[in-house]
């Protein structure tokens, strides 16, 4: 079953969420607050959906827009439960100016 932004932000309370191993190493790298990944999903939208993904369906999410740092964040749900897979900042070398197509290659 697909996720829906809404049953995202729905499970998006600190006691829903929890961190791979990747991405607690990704945010602390990229410096990306929790709170950064909570507002992403908050305020955005999925722009990509992986339905098949393992162990959980998942997607990618663009939020923070009005802010300097637009940010995507990778999650996934078993719709008891978000889990956060990555989060980064997107980069213009890989995105158009939409932050949501990807650039050919």
């Amino acid at each position: 079953m697909c996720l829906t932004i809404d049953e995202l932000r729905g499970l998006c309370t600190p006691d829903n969420i929890y961190l791979t191993l990747h991405a607690s190493k990704r945010l602390e790298q990229r410096g990306i607050l929790i709170d950064d990944v909570i507002s992403c999903i908050m305020t955005g939208e999925i722009i990509e959906e992986y339905p098949n993904d393992y162990p959980y369906p998942s997607c990618l999410t663009l939020g923070n827009l009005n802010t300097k740092c637009p940010l995507h964040v990778v999650v996934g749900s078993n719709h008891e439960q978000l889990w956060i897979i990555t989060a980064y900042y997107p980069s213009s070398d890989k995105w158009e100016s939409d932050l949501k197509t990807r650039k050919e290659n």
